[in-house]
C-alpha cells in the first residue's frame, strides 16, 4: 500500500551533524509532498526548535500540515491548531523534582516559550538545550513556580547529567514512576518525562486516525529510544544508519546515516513512485 504520511525525527535523523537538511533529503521530501504525502516532523523539541525547519521545508503556517513536538505531548497544525495536548500538572513536577533533589540530579522543564529551572548554577546541558531549540532559560525558585503555575504549560520535564549517572537514575525513576509518566532517553545526557499518555507513537497514531490515514500507510524514521514507539507503530519503521542498537532492533528497515542522506534515500526507496 502507498505511503501517505512520513513521520521524521529531527536531531540526528532529518538534520546532519551541522544541523542542516541535506539537499538530497530536501529534494526527496518535496517530491513526496508533490505526490500528496504528508511530511510530519515528530520531535522531542518544543515548537521554537522546529519552526525554522518547517519553514525550510515549506510546511509552516498551514492548516493542513502537521507537527508533533515535546515527544508526543503536543500535536498541532503548523498554523497552531492544537489536535493532541498531553501536559503535566504542577503536582507531577513537585513529585519528580523531589526525586531529583534526593538523588542529586539537575532538572528543568519546558513550556511552549521557556525552559524553567531552579538551578541557579546552570547545567551545561541546560545551555546546550537552550541553544539547540532556540528557547530562553528562566531561573525560578520553587515558590515562584508555584505562584505562577497558571501562566505556563508544563509540556515536558528533563533530568540532566552524564551517561553513567542517568543510567542509574533511569532505572530508579522508572521503578518508582513508570506507571505514572512516560520516561524517555532522548540523549545520553537527557532523561525526559512526559504525560503517561504521550509518546511519539501514540500521538502519531492519534494524528493518523484524525487524518484518516491507515497504519500501513505510515512511514516513520528515527535514531534514538524516543523514536522507538513511532517506528514500531508505522507500517514501515526505518532506523537511521547512525541509530542506537535498540532502535535498529525494532525497525523494519535501516537506511543510511543522517550525514549521508539517510532520510532522502529512505523516502526515495519506500515512498516515491
Amino acid at each position: 500500500m502507498a505511503i501517505k504520511l512520513v513521520a521524521i525525527d529531527i536531531d540526528a535523523t532529518l538534520i546532519n551533524d551541522q544541523r542542516q537538511i541535506t539537499a538530497k533529503t530536501k529534494e526527496a521530501l518535496e517530491a513526496a509532498r508533490q505526490q500528496g504525502v504528508k511530511i510530519v516532523l515528530c520531535t522531542g523539541r518544543p515548537m521554537t526548535g522546529v519552526d525554522a525547519y518547517l519553514t525550510e521545508l515549506g510546511l509552516n503556517h498551514q492548516d493542513d500540515e502537521y507537527v508533533i513536538s515535546f515527544n508526543g505531548a503536543l500535536a498541532q497544525s503548523t498554523n497552531e491548531k492544537v489536535m493532541v495536548n498531553y501536559t503535566l500538572s504542577f503536582d507531577d513536577y513537585i513529585d519528580w523534582q523531589a526525586f531529583c533533589i534526593k538523588n542529586d540530579v539537575k532538572s528543568q522543564f519546558e513550556s511552549r516559550d521557556y525552559i524553567y529551572t531552579t538551578n541557579r548554577d546552570l547545567s551545561p546541558w541546560t545551555i546546550h538545550e537552550s541553544d539547540l531549540v532556540s528557547m530562553p532559560v528562566r531561573v525560578r525558585s520553587l515558590d515562584e513556580l508555584a505562584h505562577m503555575q497558571d501562566q505556563y504549560v508544563l509540556a515536558k520535564g528533563m533530568m540532566l547529567g552524564d551517561k553513567e549517572k542517568l543510567d542509574q537514575i533511569q532505572d530508579k525513576f522508572t521503578k518508582k514512576f513508570g506507571d505514572r509518566f512516560t520516561v524517555i532517553r532522548s540523549e545520553d545526557f537527557y532523561l525526559e518525562i512526559v504525560n503517561h499518555r504521550a509518546s511519539k507513537g501514540s500521538t502519531l497514531k492519534a494524528l493518523s486516525d484524525e487524518l484518516g490515514i491507515k497504519q500501513d500507510e505510515v512511514m516513520a524514521l528515527g535514531n534514538a529510544q524516543n523514536d522507538n514507539s513511532m517506528i514500531e507503530y508505522a507500517g514501515i519503521g526505518v532506523a537511521m544508519g547512525n541509530a542506537i542498537p535498540e532502535t535498529k532492533a525494532v525497525a523494519d528497515a535501516i537506511t543510511d546515516t543522517n550525514n549521508n542522506d539517510g532520510v532522502g534515500k529512505a523516502v526515495e526507496k519506500y515512498v516515491l513512485r
